[in-house]
C-alpha cells in the first residue's frame, strides 16, 4: 500500500500530460471567426474518422483514468 502512495503521484503527473496533449491534439472545425460570434454553426458538426476518433475516444479514457487516480488518492490518503 505505501508503495502505491509514493508512485500514485507520478502516476498522476503522466495522465495530466497525457491528457493535455491529447486535448491539444484535437482540432475543431471552427475557425477564428467562431470564437467572436461569427455563424460557424455548420463547421462544427461532423463525423469523427480514423486518428480523429482515436484520439478522441483515448482523451475519454485518459480523462477516467485520470478521475479514477484522483478519487483513488483520496481514498489512500
Amino acid at each position: 500500500m505505501e508503495s502505491l502512495i509514493g508512485i500514485l503521484p507520478y502516476i498522476q503527473i503522466a495522465l495530466s500530460i497525457l491528457l493535455i496533449v491529447t486535448i491539444l491534439l484535437q482540432q475543431t472545425g471552427s475557425g477564428l471567426g467562431g470564437a467572436f460570434g461569427a455563424d460557424n454553426f455548420t463547421s462544427g458538426f461532423h463525423t469523427r474518422r480514423g486518428l480523429e476518433r482515436t484520439l478522441f475516444y483515448v482523451t475519454i479514457a485518459l480523462g477516467a483514468l485520470f478521475a479514477l487516480t484522483a478519487l483513488l488518492n483520496l481514498l489512500v490518503a
